[in-house]
């Protein structure tokens, strides 16, 4: 079979965010079929961009086809991001012919961010006679109406509802990473057979065997503080204002009289004003320390004791969430304190942590207490749960061959 997947942002193992793409298409390359990921040159998301001399460029990435469609940089949120999607959207126009006689494709999978791809997406399938999948990673334009304050009735908001409409419509299957999603797709004229949940996942080979050593300054750091007899909070990611990490600042100010170290890792924008928050509150068991790469993340888990993830209370989560954090905490097999208030909770579900409202910095509290007085095996099963939850329902060989199903259904 052959298996078109439209994802403007979709990377690699080399190019960095994001992943998903890249390997579910490596896994139907391996089950035999032949696979072509379409994507924009340029992504705010990568951390190595592809070379594209041209208006494309092509390459093979461990048997998957990539093409490179030439787009313009940006930063931010704005108008330049905007331009971004557009000329995007208008090369997958413009080589629509050249992708249908390079590709030949019996399944168009339009993975979307933003909905406007379904159009080219649709045309190529129409004109092939393949069968089209409209996968949706995040609800837009809802996203930008309730998170960003955006007027439902912006002309751009306006034009993005149009085309989430159309595909749910148009679509043969719609496959979405929120679990309750459909409540939202129904209502914009989605028939309830076409949908399908796949949540996102974890390459399981990989974190096992494609480990890199922790940098000296991080070990050094956490390893004195296990010798201390520290218990160490730890938190990897972005520091951003949808992280909640004000809260997990003052959860540390609540604990600064117990033996606990709360421990942030990585970059954002909010970094520096979260440093500048602990040393106002005159905190010496919060550390902040330096993004690693994703090969020293399973190494570097281990070396805590328990895991903190956390989201500002949105309604638009009602939908659920599924956060690639999680994946690897729950991998970790250590305890994890989760801080999100959404439509599905699958720390709760596995049993691998606490539980506690967003936002709340006693409960947060509350919750690392009562961690740190189980015993180590306590913690130890805690954690052993996440794992295994993962292993069976989040490793991207399961959902590779979830998602292939669905296309085999409709081939």
């Amino acid at each position: 079979m052959n298996i078109l997947l439209i994802n403007h942002y979709a990377g690699s193992n080399i190019h960095g965010m994001e992943y998903r793409p890249f390997y579910l298409a490596r896994e139907w390359v391996r089950l035999g079929h032949q696979v072509t990921i379409v994507a924009a040159s340029f992504s705010h998301l990568r951390s190595k961009a592809p070379v594209v001399a041209g208006s494309l460029a092509e390459e093979y990435i461990e048997g998957v086809h990539y093409i490179w469609l030439k787009t313009p940089p940006y930063q931010g949120n704005g108008l330049k991001r905007v331009l971004n999607m557009l000329a995007f959207i208008a090369q997958l126009f413009r080589f629509k012919s050249y992708l249908i006689d390079v590709c030949k494709p019996d399944v168009v999978i339009a993975s979307s961010t933003y909905p406007l791809d379904i159009y080219p997406a649709y045309r190529i399938a129409k004109k092939t006679g393949a069968k089209l999948i409209f996968e949706v990673h995040d609800l837009w334009p809802l996203s930008p109406v309730e998170l960003g304050g955006m007027s439902p009735y912006h002309p751009y908001i306006v034009f993005l509802q149009i085309a989430e409409n159309f595909a749910y419509r148009v679509a043969d299957w719609v496959v979405s990473l929120l679990p309750k999603a459909n409540m939202h797709m129904e209502a914009h004229g989605m028939a309830p057979e076409k949908f399908v949940y796949i949540p996102n996942g974890i390459d399981v080979a990989e974190w096992q065997n494609n480990r890199l050593p922790v940098p000296d300054k991080h070990k050094e750091v956490l390893t004195k503080l296990r010798q201390t007899g520290r218990f160490i909070v730890g938190y990897t990611g972005s520091h951003g204002l949808a992280n909640a990490l004000y809260a997990f600042i003052e959860a540390a100010s609540l604990l600064k009289n117990y033996p606990v170290t709360f421990v942030l890792i990585g970059q954002g924008p909010e970094k520096s004003a979260l440093e500048y928050k602990a040393r106002d509150f005159g905190l010496e068991n919060t550390i902040f320390l330096p993004p690693v790469s994703k090969g020293t993340i399973p190494a570097l888990l281990d070396l805590m004791h328990v895991l903190y993830i956390g989201l500002k209370s949105e309604p638009l989560f009602r939908f659920g969430v599924s956060p690639n954090k999680l994946m690897d905490y729950m991998m970790a097999a250590k305890p994890i304190i989760h801080a999100i208030e959404a439509g599905n909770d699958l720390v709760a579900e596995s049993g691998c942590g606490i539980s506690v409202p967003p936002e709340d910095p006693a409960a947060i509290a509350e919750a690392v207490l009562r961690l740190m007085q189980m015993s180590d095996a306590e913690r130890e099963i805690m954690g052993q749960k996440g794992k295994d939850y993962v292993l069976a329902k989040h490793d991207y060989r399961v959902l590779a061959e979830e998602f292939l199903q669905i296309m085999l259904f409709v081939w």
